[in-house]
């Protein structure tokens, strides 16, 4: 699994989650707020909209303010009316960097992207540059606790998921991007908690990254998840684990 799978998963679903609940709540509703709007507020009919539901709920926002943030979205309560952009470049040593951002100001996105790649050694690219490098899989994350790898992989098995590793206290379960809402539906019909469900790109291979470039990677990533119109960020690095533990200690 990559270095950035490390970073995402475990940095920020274990100590982000309670000291930055208001940022991810802020990214939560701006995705449900554009799900609704592109597709409509029925998730039943709306797949998009059903995923950002069930990463809300994962991520513990209260049911009052995903209905709020459907009415938005579909035009029942006025509110800010967000963008797509993407932007793909490149950080320390090569990395490769996909970066999904909603936005009400696209010129200001770019620029704050722009300032904060420099800042770490890195640099936008141009379109297409890197995204043949990713492959969008859904990923959940259920406790492993109580739980040893044959019981899981019989799990992936039944939900018609592809992959699974450990990661400290979670396992990371891979699906096919479209099958993600259904495998989510079945492990709850198995009353397995969800610590996590998204879509995610996946880098089909990593780059190996150390000393003072594997600095201003993990930097470089968490200022980027950091701004506040950055949705999701992709990279192919991966790091030893003791430089990861020593960097986070």
């Amino acid at each position: 699994m990559s270095g950035h799978s490390k970073w995402s998963t475990i940095r920020r679903h274990k100590a982000a989650i309670d000291a930055k609940r208001g940022k991810i709540f802020t990214r939560l509703t701006r995705e449900i707020i554009t799900a609704a709007r592109e597709g409509g507020g029925d998730p039943s009919a709306n797949s998009r909209l059903r995923a950002a539901i069930a990463a809300a709920k994962a991520g513990n926002m209260p049911n009052a303010n995903i209905e709020k943030a459907i009415k938005r979205g579909t035009g029942e309560i006025e509110g800010a009316a967000y963008e797509e952009a993407s932007y793909e470049g490149y950080g320390p040593g090569g990395v490769a960097l996909f970066i999904d951002t909603l936005t009400d100001n696209k010129n200001r996105t770019v620029s704050e992207v722009r300032h904060i790649l420099t800042k770490y050694e890195g640099s936008l690219g141009e379109a297409g540059c890197v995204v043949w490098m990713f492959r969008l899989k859904g990923i959940i994350l259920i406790p492993s606790e109580g739980r040893d790898e044959e019981e899981v992989m019989d799990l992936v098995v039944e939900v018609g998921g592809e992959d699974f590793e450990r990661q400290d206290d979670v396992y990371e379960i891979t699906t096919g991007a479209a099958e993600l809402f259904a495998a989510r539906e079945a492990l709850e019909a198995r009353d397995i908690p969800i610590v996590n469900a998204e879509i995610r790109r996946v880098p089909q291979n990593t780059v190996s990254v150390e000393g003072r470039n594997a600095e201003k990677m993990l930097k470089l990533m968490e200022a980027l998840e950091d701004q506040d119109d950055v949705q999701r960020v992709s990279a192919n690095f991966d790091i030893a684990d003791e430089l990861m533990q020593k960097m986070e200690s």
